[in-house]
């Protein structure tokens, strides 16, 4: 499984975004099934609406009734964890999506991640470790 970040979900899907070709290439060294949080899912959902309508959504949804991407359940002290991370980074700042993904991986023991967002080169899971992002940057 991989962590797996709205833009990719996004990119994946629009073969007019900037990273398409990029991200699909990305999929070859994933390991499947993709994995992401709620508020993850909820904010592609919201900018594929914004840049092609129903068709976009349509899709994504394809992914996750497919079993190709699973919307992980947060547990409470991850939930908590998502709230102290946004405070940690408020200078960026840090938003609930990115929160929920960095304490999910903390949680999981998970460093990979699917992202176009180069916070992920900042985000630091317990013990200091860095994610590794595909693509990479």
């Amino acid at each position: 499984m991989t962590l797996t970040d709205a833009g990719p979900l996004i990119a994946i899907i629009d073969a007019d975004e900037p990273d398409h070709a990029a991200c699909l290439e990305a999929l070859d060294e994933a390991a499947l099934p993709l994995v992401t949080t709620w508020p993850a899912f909820t904010e592609a959902m919201y900018l594929l609406a914004r840049a092609g309508g129903i068709h976009g959504q349509r899709a994504l949804w394809r992914l996750v009734q497919t079993d190709r991407l699973v919307i992980a359940d947060l547990s409470r002290s991850a939930l908590e964890r998502s709230a102290r991370l946004m405070d940690q980074y408020a200078d960026r700042p840090m938003d609930l999506a990115d929160a929920t993904l960095v304490a999910y991986a903390d949680e999981h023991g998970h460093r990979t991640i699917l992202t176009l967002d180069a916070d992920f080169d900042i985000y630091r899971l317990r013990g200091r470790q860095r994610f590794e992002t595909i693509p990479a940057r």
